[in-house]
């Protein structure tokens, strides 16, 4: 899985942040477990590569051309 936040690949990782992190929503607390298990595998992924923004967020017209020739 890709993600566009380092914080959030390390707080999957690392089960000792899990003390606070109990605000975290329950899919959050799923893919901890993917992860730990080796089911799930976090790579960053750079903002500008992220594809679902395009999806997700409200864009520029010049960003969303970019993204859309992507997919």
């Amino acid at each position: 899985m890709y993600v566009d936040n380092k914080s959030t690949i390390s707080l999957a990782m690392n089960p000792v942040a899990h003390e606070r992190s109990k605000h975290i929503e329950t899919r959050f607390h799923f893919i901890c477990e993917k992860v730990s298990k080796k089911q799930l595998d976090l790579k960053y992924c750079n903002t500008e590569m992220q594809l679902a923004d395009i999806l997700t967020k409200g864009l520029k017209v010049k960003r969303f051309i970019v993204l859309r020739d992507k997919l």
